[in-house]
Formats: C-alpha cells, sequence, structure tokens
C-alpha cells in the first residue's frame, strides 16, 4: 500500500499576528501574486468571485513599472484568470502549477488524466452531498466544502482513501477546499521556472498569497532571498502581512506610486495595513 502526503500544512511555520506590513516594492523585485483572497475577496462559488474596479489598472501600472515582471500564481485554470483579468493576460501559473504561461506567450501544461478510481470517488462523495461543489480543472479534481463546513471530515477521509495506492497523485487542502493533482508541480515549482527566464531572472522574487496553498512559493521566495507576504490572519512561514484585498490593492498602489518616482531598497519604503 501506498502513502498519500496531504498538502498545505507546514509543521515549522508559526503564527504571527505581529507581522509587519511589507516594504513597497522596488525596480529590481519580480512580483509573484495569488488571485482569490490576495486580488479579490474569496466568494462562496469560483464563478461568483467580484473582481474590483481598481485590480486590472493597478496590476497594468506595476507590471509595466516592474519592466513586466509579474506573475500571478493561481489555483484557477489559465482561462480562468484571463477571463476574469481582461484585458490583461499575464504571465500566469495555473492549476497550483500544472499550467504556466511565460511572459512572450509560450504556454506549458502537463496534461494528465485524474485515475478513475479517484473520479468515481469524488464523484460519489458528490452525489452523495449535492451541498458540495466538485470543480473539474485541467489535470486535476476540487471539491469545495465552503457551503457545507461540516462535511470537512469526510472530504479528507474519502480523499485520502480513494488517493491510497496513487503515488502520482496528492491531496492539496486550501481554504474549504481540496484539491487532486498531479504530484510534483505547485506554485513554488512554477515560481522558479519563472526565475530561470527574462524579466524575472536575476531579480528579487516577492509573493503575495493567502493560503496554506501558498507556503511552497512563500518558502521558494525566501530562499531566493525574496519576500513573502501573507494576506488575512493564519499560520505562516512569510515575514510581512496585509489585511486582505484592499489592504494590498493600497500596497500595490503605493509600490506603483514610488516606482514611478525613483528606484530604491526594498527596506527604505514601508506602507502599513
Amino acid at each position: 500500500m501506498g502513502f498519500v502526503t496531504v498538502r498545505g500544512v507546514n509543521p515549522i511555520a508559526t503564527e504571527l499576528p505581529e507581522l509587519p506590513a511589507p516594504p513597497l516594492l522596488h525596480k529590481r523585485c519580480a512580483l509573484f501574486l495569488d488571485f482569490d483572497g490576495t486580488l479579490v475577496p474569496i466568494a462562496p462559488r469560483p464563478q461568483d468571485v467580484h473582481v474590483a474596479p481598481w485590480v486590472v489598472p493597478t496590476l497594468q501600472r506595476v507590471q509595466h513599472a516592474l519592466g513586466g515582471a509579474l506573475a500571478m500564481l493561481s489555483g484557477r485554470p489559465l482561462d480562468q484568470l484571463d477571463g476574469l483579468l481582461k484585458p490583461l493576460q499575464l504571465a500566469a501559473a495555473g492549476v497550483h502549477g500544472v499550467q504556466r504561461r511565460a511572459v512572450d506567450g509560450r504556454r506549458w501544461a502537463h496534461n494528465v488524466e485524474v485515475p478513475a478510481a479517484i473520479a468515481k470517488a469524488v464523484h460519489a462523495l458528490g452525489q452523495h452531498h449535492p451541498e458540495l461543489l466538485i470543480e473539474k480543472k485541467p489535470s486535476s479534481l476540487t471539491v469545495h466544502y465552503r457551503a457545507a463546513p461540516e462535511l470537512e471530515p469526510i472530504c479528507r477521509t474519502t480523499l485520502v482513501a480513494a488517493l491510497q495506492g496513487q503515488m502520482e497523485w496528492v491531496l492539496l487542502a486550501g481554504h474549504a477546499v481540496f484539491e487532486v493533482k498531479p504530484r510534483g508541480l505547485n506554485k513554488a515549482s512554477a515560481l522558479r521556472a519563472f526565475l530561470a527566464e527574462p524579466p524575472f531572472a536575476g531579480r528579487v522574487p516577492t509573493v503575495v498569497g493567502d493560503d496554506i496553498t501558498d507556503e511552497d512559493a512563500f518558502a521558494a521566495a525566501l530562499e531566493a532571498g525574496g519576500h513573502a507576504i501573507k494576506v488575512g490572519s493564519g499560520t505562516t512561514i512569510a515575514r510581512s502581512r496585509l489585511g486582505d484585498p484592499s489592504a494590498v490593492c493600497r500596497w500595490l498602489t503605493a509600490s506603483a506610486d514610488a516606482l514611478t518616482v525613483k528606484e530604491g531598497p526594498c527596506h527604505d519604503h514601508s506602507t502599513s495595513d
């Protein structure tokens, strides 16, 4: 019998409510942003998310000021991100690293089918509990239990059992969601791939995210001498914190303003949450 890894739990992270607000971006930074819970509030269902009017123009300003070194790291597929961020089509990793698009438009994807036994267990779970939302993504299956948080234990138990012996697959835990996806691909692997190519290569990586699924990318950014910014409360290895998407808006706007004035070291500028 194989073993099952449930990603999204970092045993060395600690709860640090006193984390400071992050420094503003400078011109040598490369910015990597989560979407749900970071740029927009989390909605009851993924399709219900509302993108505030500030998001697209602010991202355009920051992208221009950083010479294009801005990428999205999201659990959403790339086509969903593009639809939500029209007319922007940013460098991005989708489905937690299963898909990736470079600044020049080149795309990579790990295209595999979820094993039949896992798919059967997930769909049976959805049939028995219609309050669950089952979402099929490229190379992954997702179970959202936000509408029925009391079902978290049965979702976890069912998925762990279904993954026994499936060594190429991993269970990813997030905010009221479980996702079955290929092992070895995550936001950290996407971040490292971006940092190996222009315009990200040689820059200081700054990752902003709200979920447990962002912790791998936080770790990769810190290992590369960069910055990790946690949005909202919760256990994290990040060194800075912003309260919510509105605070992210203020930080990005202040960073864009500073970037258009002069270049300076990250620690020369700071903003309050």
